[in-house]
C-alpha cells in the first residue's frame, strides 16, 4: 500500500490556489454585478474581498491545525462528531463531482452554443477521462498541469487589466450612486461564486511540504491576489465599456478582447475563457479523490477507496469512483445544467458555515491545541460571517424561482447519505452490528434459506470433514443456521461452542437448541466478538464462522486466539460473502485471495479460497488446517 507523498512547495501551491478559487466567476460575474448595481457594484466587490480574505483565514486555522487530506471533512470530525462530519462530507463530495460535472457541461456548451448533445458529451466525457487519467498518474504531472492552467487563467486576466487601466475612462463612473445602497448587498449574492473554492486547495495539505505554515499563507496570498485582480477587472472593465452596456453583454470577456484587440481578439478571448474553465475542471479532478480517500480512511466510505497506488502514490481508486460519478452526471447534466448548478449555492454556503462554525466550536472545545496559524477574531468573526452567508442564502429562496423545488431536491440527496452513514456503521462499526442484528434476528431466522442455503450448509460441515465426537467452535453462531446441523453430526458425545454478538441471535438460537434437546451445545454471548475468541472457549478440535470475518476488526488477532486452541493439523471453515449484487464488496481484504491466504499464513493456517455464486452475492469459502504455532 502506498502513501501520498509531499511534493507541493509554497510557489506551486499558490498557483494552484489562485485557480481552484478564482474559477470562472471573474470572467462573467462583474456584468452582472453592473447590472444590478452598476458602477456600485464596486463597492459590492470591495466587501466580498474582505469577506473572502477572511474565510481565507479562517480556513487557514483549521488547516494549520489538521493538515490532512480531508479538508472540510476532518476539521467537521473534530468539532461535531461522526456522523455530522459524515453529512458534511457527503454534501461537499456530492457539490464536487456536481462542480466538474456541470463546469465541464458549461464550457461545451460556451464553445459550441449548438445543438449537438451526442458531440458534446462525447467532448465532455474525453476531458473527464483525461483529467482523471493525469490525476492518476501522480501529483507532480498534476501539478504541472493545474500550474499551466492557472498561468493562462492569470495571463488572460491581465492581458485585458493592463490595457483597461492604460485606457481608462473616469466618466464612465460618474454617476456611481445610481442605484439605492440596498442594491450593494444584493450584489453581493450574485458575485459571491467567484471567490468559491478554497475547500478543494485543502484536499491537498497532505501532499504539502510544511503544510501547517505553507497552506494559510498560500491560501491567504492567494485569496488576496484573486480580490486584488478582481477589484481590478472591474474597474478596468466599466472604465472602458460604459456600465450600462457592460451589464448587458453575455459574454463579457469577448466583449472586451474585441474592444482592446479587435474581432481576433473577440475569438482569442473566447477560447481563453474556455481553457480557465477547463482549468477550474481540472483543479476540482486532482483534489475532490483526496476527500473520498478521507473518508474511506475513517470508514465512512468503503475502505477500499483509501488506497493510495504504491508507484503513483494516488488514491487511484478514488480516482475511478470519480471517474464513473463524474462521467454519468455529464450525461445527466446535458438536459439539467440549470437545475443542477442553481443547486450548487445551497450546498456550497451550508458547507461554508459548518466549517466556520467548527472554527468556533474548536477555539471553545479545544483552546490549547496547537495553531500555526490563528485567524484574528476568531470567536466572533466567523459568526459574523455565517450570519451574512445564511442572509444570502435566504436571498436565494426569495430571488430564485424554482428555491422550493431546488430545496427538495437539495433535502432528497443530503437525506440520501443517512441511509449511506447506517450502512456503513452496519459494515465497520461492532457497536451498530450488534444494535443491528438485534433488530433483524427475526428477519435473519426467516430468510436463512436465502442466505445459507442446505447445499451451503453440507458444502461446510463437508469441508469440516468427519466431526463425530469432536468439539467444535463456531464463531458467530446467528440464529443458529448453522449450529443445528453441526450438532447433528457432532452428535451427544461432541460438543459446540457456539459465540455470536448479538444478544438477540443468542436468544433465538438458544431457544432452537433446546426445542430439538441439543444439550452438548453451549451458546457464548460475547461483547468483545470483534477481536477475540471468548476466553470460556477450551481447546477444541476444529472451528467453523459463517459470515463473521468479514466484520471482525482485527482479524489476525481472532486467528491467534483460535490457533492456540488447535492443534496441528485441525481443520477450519470460514464463509463469508462478497461482491452483494455483483457490485459492493466487503472488506478490501476478502476480496483479494492471494491477501486472504496471507492473513492466514501469519496466523499459523494453510487455506485454499474458493468463491461460489449465490443468490445476489458471491460465496468466499475459506477452507485449511493449522499447521504451525503461533504467539
Amino acid at each position: 500500500m502506498g502513501e501520498l507523498k509531499k511534493v507541493l512547495n509554497f510557489p506551486i501551491l499558490l498557483l494552484i490556489i489562485i485557480n481552484s478559487i478564482m474559477g470562472t466567476g471573474i470572467y462573467f460575474l462583474p456584468a452582472v454585478g453592473a447590472r444590478y448595481a452598476g458602477p456600485m457594484s464596486i463597492i459590492s466587490w470591495g466587501i466580498m474581498s474582505i469577506i473572502a480574505i477572511y474565510i481565507s483565514m479562517c480556513f487557514g486555522e483549521l488547516v494549520s491545525m489538521f493538515p490532512k487530506a480531508g479538508g472540510v471533512y476532518e476539521y467537521s470530525k473534530q468539532a461535531y462528531g461522526r456522523f455530522t462530519s459524515f453529512i458534511i462530507g457527503w454534501i461537499t463530495l456530492i457539490a464536487g463531482n456536481v462542480t466538474i460535472a456541470m463546469l465541464v457541461v458549461g464550457a461545451i456548451q460556451y464553445l459550441l452554443p449548438y445543438n449537438l448533445p451526442m458531440q458534446k458529451a462525447i467532448l465532455s466525457l474525453s476531458f473527464i477521462l483525461i483529467f482523471n487519467y493525469i490525476a492518476f498518474r501522480g501529483m507532480k504531472t498534476s501539478s504541472f498541469m493545474l500550474v499551466t492552467f492557472s498561468v493562462i487563467t492569470l495571463t488572460a486576466a491581465f492581458s485585458l487589466i493592463i490595457p483597461g487601466i492604460i485606457k481608462l475612462e473616469p466618466s464612465n463612473f460618474t454617476p456611481f450612486f445610481v442605484f439605492p445602497m440596498s442594491a450593494v448587498f444584493v450584489t453581493l449574492y450574485f458575485i459571491q461564486e467567484t471567490f468559491f473554492g478554497w475547500e478543494s486547495a485543502t484536499f491537498l495539505a497532505e501532499e504539502t511540504k510544511n503544510p501547517e505554515k505553507v497552506m494559510p499563507k498560500a491560501l491567504i496570498i492567494g485569496t488576496i491576489c484573486i480580490a486584488i485582480i478582481s477589484l481590478l477587472f472591474v474597474i478596468s472593465s466599466m472604465g472602458n465599456i460604459h456600465w450600462q452596456t457592460f451589464s448587458k453583454s453575455v459574454a463579457p470577456l469577448s466583449d472586451l478582447g474585441q474592444f482592446h484587440f479587435g474581432n481576433i481578439g473577440k475569438y482569442v478571448f473566447t477560447l481563453w475563457v474556455y481553457v480557465a474553465i477547463i482549468g477550474a475542471v481540472a483543479c476540482w479532478v486532482v483534489s475532490a479523490p483526496r476527500l473520498l480517500l478521507a473518508l474511506a480512511r475513517d470508514r465512512l466510505f468503503l475502505t477500499q477507496f483509501a488506497a493510495v497506488h504504491h508507484k503513483y502514490h494516488t488514491p487511484h481508486k478514488a480516482i475511478m469512483f470519480q471517474t464513473v460519478v463524474t462521467s454519468l452526471l455529464v450525461v445527466v447534466g446535458l438536459g439539467a445544467y440549470r437545475t443542477l448548478l442553481l443547486m450548487l449555492l445551497p450546498f456550497v454556503l451550508l458547507m461554508y458555515i459548518a466549517v466556520l462554525l467548527a472554527m468556533v466550536i474548536l477555539r471553545f472545545k479545544q483552546p490549547k491545541l496547537k495553531r500555526p496559524y490563528k485567524a484574528p477574531f476568531g470567536k466572533v468573526g466567523p459568526v459574523i460571517v455565517i450570519l451574512i452567508m445564511l442572509t444570502l442564502l435566504g436571498m436565494w429562496v426569495v430571488l430564485e424561482e424554482e428555491a422550493i423545488k431546488l430545496v427538495i431536491l437539495a433535502i432528497s440527496i443530503i437525506a440520501l447519505g443517512i441511509p449511506i452513514y447506517f450502512l456503513l456503521e452496519l459494515y465497520f462499526n461492532p457497536k451498530a452490528i450488534r444494535r443491528t442484528n438485534n433488530l433483524l434476528a427475526y428477519l435473519v431466522l426467516w430468510t436463512e434459506r436465502l442466505a445459507l442455503p442446505l447445499g451451503v450448509r453440507k458444502e461446510i460441515i463437508k469441508l469440516l470433514g468427519d466431526i463425530e465426537g469432536k468439539t467444535i467452535l463456531e464463531f458467530g453462531c446467528s440464529v443458529g443456521t448453522l449450529t443445528m446441523h453441526l450438532a447433528e453430526e457432532v452428535g451427544k458425545k461432541g460438543r459446540i461452542y457456539a459465540t455470536d454478538i448479538s444478544e438477540k441471535d443468542i436468544e433465538i438460537a438458544k431457544g432452537r437448541l433446546e426445542k430439538k434437546g441439543h444439550g452438548h451445545v453451549k451458546v457464548i454471548h460475547d461483547m468483545q466478538h470483534h477481536h477475540r475468541v471468548h476466553p470460556d472457549v477450551p481447546t477444541i478440535h476444529t472451528a467453523v464462522s459463517v459470515g463473521m470475518i468479514g466484520y471482525v476488526r482485527d482479524v489476525g488477532n481472532v486467528l491467534k486466539h483460535m490457533n492456540k486452541r488447535l492443534k496441528k493439523g485441525a481443520k477450519v471453515c470460514f464463509v463469508d460473502y462478497d461482491k452483494f449484487f455483483d457490485i459492493i464488496p466487503n472488506k478490501e481484504w476478502l476480496g483479494d485471495d492471494k491477501r486472504i491466504m496471507r492473513i492466514f499464513s501469519n496466523s499459523g493456517f494453510k487455506v485454499k479460497v474458493v468463491r461460489k455464486q449465490g443468490f445476489a452475492w458471491k460465496y468466499v469459502f475459506i477452507f485449511g488446517e493449522k499447521v504451525k504455532n503461533v504467539k
